[in-house]
């Protein structure tokens, strides 16, 4: 690859060898490496990093690591290698971090409904497990829990909220670089195209809609996420000058 740093060049390989593994060994993979839900039985502690590398198909992989490609190499020019890994599994994490909180309030939610309606938590998880009480299911098949049921057996997959976060970033280097998508051929400045691109993740997280129709399996919030602790490490790094300092 030409232009692009170590560092940059090292993570689009792990994501690509992760991906090639994970068509290799199929659903055990993703089973281990996939972020679920803490209160899944599933979930293990390693994948709030581990969910990072992994992705869903052809199309989100090379638009993750074309993104980080474009983007990430600027950036890790200008801070050096360590800050920049720094950042990217910041805001990674913190992806991981509003997506889990908005599904705990699903979660939370569903099950105080549930209390209220004479269910233990302890029988409203024995359900979600498969060993069944016939007065719940049908409570739980109902459009009206589909949040809810969501929330615990949804995994995450994707680097998709780190680089969000690295998108972010590039806009607080590079505010009036012009950046372009296939569908808009008109150039937009950075500093007005990425808080779009972040309020159309954020609006179809709340309507639960896809740009494309219906709910698309498209982790939005932590997408946006990833944007608000880039933005929050950025904002803190410029405010005591350390965005001037590199770290290799």
């Amino acid at each position: 690859m030409r232009n692009v740093t170590e560092t940059v060049k090292q993570l689009i390989i792990i994501n690509i060898l992760f991906f090639v593994g994970t068509l290799a060994l199929g659903d055990p993979a993703y089973k281990m490496l996939s972020m679920y839900f803490p209160e899944n039985p599933n979930f293990q502690v390693w994948q709030p990093i581990s969910h990072m590398f992994m992705h869903g198909g052809f199309m989100h992989i090379f638009f993750n690591m074309f993104a980080l490609y474009s983007f990430g190499s600027a950036l890790e020019s200008i801070w050096g290698s360590k800050k920049f890994l720094f950042f990217y599994i910041s805001c990674g994490l913190g992806a991981a971090l509003l997506h889990t909180g908005i599904n705990y309030y699903y979660f939370q939610d569903g099950v105080n409904i549930l209390i209220e309606q004479g269910f233990s938590k302890t029988e409203i998880l024995a359900v979600l497990n498969g060993k069944g009480n016939d007065q719940i299911v049908p409570l739980l098949n109902s459009p009206s829990f589909q949040n809810f049921v969501s929330a615990y057996f949804g995994t995450v997959v994707g680097a998709s909220g780190a680089i969000y976060g690295v998108i972010v970033a590039f806009a607080f280097m590079f505010p009036n670089a012009e950046l372009a998508l296939m569908f808009i051929p008109v150039p937009i400045k950075a500093k007005y195209f990425v808080p779009g691109l972040v309020l159309v993740d954020l609006y179809l997280g709340v309507s639960g809609q896809s740009i494309f129709g219906g709910g698309g399996g498209i982790a939005h919030f932590a997408h946006v996420g990833g944007a608000l602790f880039g933005f929050i490490i950025m904002w803190y790094w410029k405010k005591n000058q350390f965005n001037k300092n590199r770290w290799n």
